[in-house]
């Protein structure tokens, strides 16, 4: 089935008291940001940004700019293969990179049994140019016929091309109504991006009690964007009652999904022992998995955390190192640069070249 998410773009101001050199025994405190801005409503599709772009924390979700193209989760089940059904070689080649493989097996699919999955695999195919020319006319004429045959995924799908005008006119309406749809049919995706619209006030009347109703469907069904938003939303007590542990709680689901941004959050929370128990530890580790996956706010809070020891080792190396890495994408921080400068060459040398060799290995991974 199709799983395309629409980030939530917040990005954090989290404001670290700076530490001179007589206040580095004081504990430390991570202020959590203060404000969060609704999002705009969803637009075409653009380029992937960069895996973690710096987000001011806003509350509820913050603005959701285009969605990224449509990923396809291809996972075969294998209580399917237990209960002597074959399994779904479409996707199972799809999943392995065999796109004219996966392509053969779901015409055949198509063809034999008129499948709407396989229809909406072959959607996803076109829609990306996978194994075939990129066709947004045949993408949407095969995720049109899955939609029909009442697929939820392939509504999803067609919406997203709908909002940006692939395949056809732009049309919006009809897009919301696909995302309608799709959502009363149970798909998560759906009923977090038909909430964005609703806290947008786009499409529909603004309504955030309804675009809180929506992310509750997605966030309980495990959807870690809707888990996000809705945390937001339970901190401002904007749509819902206002209720500090259910948003630390929602944001620590949402991060235990690997969600880069709760990450963040939840590691500041623990940080500070913010409506949860206050753990140094592991709101470090927290830090280092999010500075890892290309958050510039968790490496700068990383960073500032390693200049004092908390939680963990003090280190300069790796506390320049991950200064410099936070900087390249704008995280500036005078504290900081007043650190760094008064290291030894030695250690300023050696943080350089980590800097440089993250940097490098993200480059090449990127390319890859």
């Amino acid at each position: 089935m199709i799983h395309r998410r629409w980030p939530l773009w917040i990005a954090l101001t989290t404001i670290v008291a700076c530490v001179s050199p007589a206040a580095a025994q004081a504990p430390m405190q991570i202020t959590p940001p203060a404000t969060r801005q609704a999002p705009t409503a969803p637009t075409p599709p653009r380029p992937a940004p960069p895996a973690a772009a710096p987000r001011t924390k806003q509350p509820a979700a913050a603005r959701s700019t285009a969605p990224p193209q449509p990923r396809v989760d291809m996972t075969i089940n294998p209580q399917a293969a237990i209960a002597g059904q074959a399994p779904d070689l479409a996707y199972g080649a799809f999943q392995r990179g065999h796109y004219l493989a996966a392509l053969a097996f779901a015409t055949r699919r198509v063809d034999e049994r008129g499948d709407p999955k396989a229809m909406t695999l072959l959607g996803e195919l076109y829609s990306k140019g996978l194994g075939v020319p990129l066709d947004d006319t045949k993408a949407v004429q095969w995720y049109k016929q899955a939609a029909e045959r009442g697929e939820p995924a392939a509504m999803y799908a067609l919406a997203a091309l709908r909002f940006a005008g692939r395949g056809g006119p732009q049309d919006r309406a009809e897009a919301a109504r696909l995302l309608a749809a799709a959502a009363k049919l149970g798909y998560p995706p759906a009923s977090y991006d038909l909430g964005l619209l609703y806290l947008a006030g786009e499409q529909f009347p603004q309504d955030v009690t309804r675009a809180a109703e929506l992310f509750r469907v997605a966030a309980d069904a495990g959807y870690a964007d809707a888990q996000f938003a809705l945390a937001g939303l339970y901190r401002d007590g904007n749509g819902v009652p206002e209720n500090k542990r259910e948003a630390t709680r929602l944001v620590a689901a949402a991060a235990q999904a690997d969600h880069v941004d709760a990450m963040v959050e939840y590691a500041i929370a623990l940080f500070n022992g913010a409506g949860t128990t206050k753990d140094e530890g592991a709101a470090v580790a927290l830090f280092v998995k999010a500075a890892r996956r290309g958050s510039a706010i968790a490496q700068n809070r990383l960073a500032r955390i390693l200049t004092v020891g908390k939680g963990v080792p003090a280190d300069p190396v790796e506390a320049v190192k991950w200064h410099l890495v936070a900087k390249i994408t704008g995280n500036n921080d005078p504290y900081l640069d007043d650190f760094m400068k008064k290291q030894p060459p030695d250690v300023r040398e050696a943080a350089q070249k980590a800097a440089d060799r993250w940097l490098f290995d993200l480059a090449a991974a990127s390319r890859s």
